[in-house]
């Protein structure tokens, strides 16, 4: 199966990147392009969180709570974006072509044009990333966090990193924040560098 974009990581990072993906669907240079989410995410910290401090949601939401009701969010807003669940990223590979094969623990393959990653920097055991792994920059070293080497969250040609990951401090606003600049990012690519971004609007 291949895709144009494939994000790795259903947590705050990765949904946040798929809804504004799936939002820019109007436009002509986004149509035809083909978007799935490989959503396993057990391990997000998503899962004990309680939250009152963060924009737009109301105070006293489960994180638990949230992570399945953002991958509803998607399927029910956007339901062009595929959604691949209970699958597990073992194994990533760069083609000669500057695209990527990913490997499940399903014995499951997929090919993308662009691979962006938002496993959440706890998660990510990933082969074939070894040479982007550093110590996560804003993490006390007795955690042993790590992140991948990115510069303005690009980590290599058609390689994108979002949230912790990308070094980015765990907090959900910020990893919200991060899904949606890599988002972005994809967009201006596939507009042949022009700057754009996607929101919808009652005016419209």
């Amino acid at each position: 199966m291949k895709f144009d974009v494939l994000i790795v990581g259903g947590s705050v990072a990765g949904m946040s990147c798929a809804l504004v993906l799936g939002s820019a669907q109007k436009k002509a240079f986004v149509q035809n392009k083909s978007i799935a989410v490989l959503a396993h995410q057990r391990a997000s910290a998503l899962q004990d969180g309680l939250y009152n401090n963060a924009y737009g949601i109301p105070a006293g939401t489960l994180g638990a709570n949230l992570l399945t009701e953002s991958i509803q969010h998607l399927k029910n807003t956007y339901p062009h974006i595929l959604c691949i669940e209970n699958e597990k990223v073992v194994k990533v590979a760069k083609n000669e072509d500057q695209t990527y094969t990913v490997f499940t623990n399903k014995e499951n393959q997929y090919q993308t044009n662009i691979l962006i990653l938002a496993t959440g920097n706890a998660a990510m055991h990933i082969d074939g990333l070894e040479e982007y792994v550093i110590p996560h920059q804003k993490s006390i070293p007795e955690k042993n966090r790590i992140q991948l080497k990115n510069t303005d969250h690009k980590v290599a040609h058609n390689l994108y990193v979002a949230g912790t990951l990308a070094g980015h401090r765990s907090q959900l606003s910020i990893a919200s924040g991060s899904g949606a600049m890599v988002a972005t990012d994809v967009l201006v690519v596939w507009n042949e560098g022009k700057e754009t971004h996607a929101h919808d609007s009652i005016k419209k």
